[in-house]
């Protein structure tokens, strides 16, 4: 901006300073009335964060509650033959494994495996405190080719399912599913989401579609495995499975998983396994 004359740019200045002034009265007070509007200082600023943030936590596990609680009604309603193995591809029997005390899961699976056309698998015991170890050592104890070759079986539920799925009877739209992982990758929930809902030729809403973890009892009850144990073969609910496209592309295809029990490990071929449980392949994790 250019001036003619020293008293032109003297008003300028003046000019400049009484919107500066105003700027800086309205930042702490209320133009309308006049009033102060006290500014906040950093800790409050702080202050004011942390308690939202505790309130989300808090909505947070009162939704994890209802969550179980809805479970445990939805299983209460599951029909008793729901909850025995109607498919070969897992078990004639799949209770053989939980039907008494002691009974040697080691041995169930094997049978199961071996009459399902299975023969490259391995079992392996791990101390009791195989979990407080880092993932290197585990692979070492187990003899894996890699850490990325130590996977976890996990059950998920959908909970934006209609409320007339309840079950796992339609395997495209099913309540639960089981996710088989590795332990260094992270699963992606949306990849799911995005798989089923081409799975049934977008005819199901995507918002119909929100697979979280299952609580601990409804894996349990579902699969008659604790948790740190389950594992695809001789589950007790016939559920859908769904293994990560990571694992298949593995070298060597040989991969280890939970075996039943917690200090029980099952390693078998990518490619066996397959064969076996039928899964669905979807690339459903990142690095």
């Amino acid at each position: 901006m250019r001036f003619s004359d020293w008293d032109g740019l003297k008003n300028h200045v003046k000019i400049e300073k009484k919107k500066k002034s105003a700027q800086d009265y309205s930042s702490t007070h209320n133009l309308k009335d006049g009033t102060l509007k006290p500014k906040r200082s950093k800790i409050e600023r702080g202050k004011e964060g942390r308690m939202m943030e505790a309130e989300l936590a808090e909505v947070e596990r009162l939704q994890t509650l209802i969550l179980q609680r809805i479970s445990k009604l939805e299983l209460s309603f599951l029909p008793q033959n729901n909850l025995s193995a109607s498919a070969s591809v897992y078990s004639p029997d799949a209770n053989c494994c939980r039907t008494a005390a002691g009974d040697d899961t080691e041995a169930c699976l094997t049978a199961i495996l071996r009459s399902s056309g299975v023969h490259d698998f391995s079992f392996k015991r791990v101390p009791s405190d195989y979990y407080d170890w880092s993932l290197e050592a585990r692979r070492d104890i187990l003899g894996a080719a890699s850490v990325d070759h130590l996977c976890k079986s996990i059950v998920l539920v959908n909970t934006q399912a209609p409320s007339d799925i309840i079950d796992c009877s339609d395997f495209k739209n099913s309540k639960y599913y089981i996710v088989v992982v590795q332990y260094t990758a992270r699963f992606n929930a949306e990849t799911v989401k995005n798989y089923l809902y081409t799975l049934n030729d977008g005819k199901i809403a995507k918002k119909k579609f929100n697979l979280r973890l299952a609580p601990e009892e409804t894996s349990a009850k579902l699969t008659g495995y604790e948790h740190n144990a389950v594992t695809c073969i001789g589950m007790k609910t016939e559920i859908p499975v769904i293994l990560d496209e990571a694992i298949v592309r593995l070298n060597p295809d040989f991969f280890w998983l939970g075996g039943g029990e917690v200090d029980l490990k099952l390693g078998i071929n990518t490619s066996e396994f397959i064969n076996f449980v039928k899964p669905f392949i979807v690339g459903c994790s990142s690095a």
